[in-house]
């Protein structure tokens, strides 16, 4: 193969690569809190109660790039002044200052920072794939590293389904994640009374099913 032809093949090699990689960058998405809630549930052994939240209780952040998404990044925020346990006692007491102490606006707030994800990427329309979150967890301004168990789902619509689902938010590209790891009250600087002992766990399980769509 003479010079020229082999030059001739690299130009054509790089003229179809380079597009690609330069499609390949991070894309910001929005959260649809409409479609989006966090749940937290302790499991002791006289009672189990479950907190939930959803819509203006739910802020969060993603960006990332679909051929790429282990290097996704983001910020999932739970006001828990909107978490509800169903009994308004329990709820009052979770927020008094023997626990998360809500009244200090630092403390509202309950706080996944992403930092890496582990996942047989990249994102294919459709499929939803087994992923591990790795982030820093912060509660009651106690930041702990955490790793969340999840699935993600890539949904891409054509320009007649984005038609249809606009008025509910959608965009051509959307991404639904679903993630659950533990954490602790005392990991975070909190300790269960002994006298609840038989009726809050120490253990928390969170739990996060949030809705993203391209800004």
């Amino acid at each position: 193969m003479s010079r020229r032809t082999i030059a001739v093949a690299m130009v054509i090699l790089l003229g179809a690569v380079l597009p690609a990689m330069a499609l390949a960058e991070p894309v910001a998405f929005k959260l649809l809190p409409k479609y989006s809630r966090a749940t937290f549930k302790s499991d002791a052994p006289l009672e189990t109660f479950v907190g939930n939240t959803a819509d203006t209780g739910i802020t969060a952040t993603l960006t990332v790039d679909p051929a790429r998404p282990q290097a996704a990044k983001g910020v999932v925020k739970v006001n828990m002044n909107e978490v509800s346990t169903g009994i308004e006692k329990r709820d009052a007491d979770m927020r008094s200052k023997d626990y998360l102490d809500t009244e200090n606006e630092a403390n509202r707030w309950v706080a996944f920072e992403i930092r890496s994800v582990e996942i047989a990427g990249p994102l294919e329309p459709g499929k939803t794939l087994p992923a591990k979150v790795r982030g820093i967890l912060t509660v009651k301004q106690k930041p702990i590293e955490r790793v969340a168990d999840a699935t993600v789902s890539y949904i891409k619509l054509t320009p007649a389904e984005v038609e249809s689902q606009k008025r509910f938010g959608f965009t051509t590209d959307n991404i639904k994640v679903r993630a659950k790891f533990l954490t602790t009250f005392t990991d975070h600087g909190m300790k269960v009374p002994e006298v609840l002992f038989f009726k809050v766990s120490n253990d928390i399980q969170l739990e996060a099913d949030l809705t993203f769509t391209r800004q």
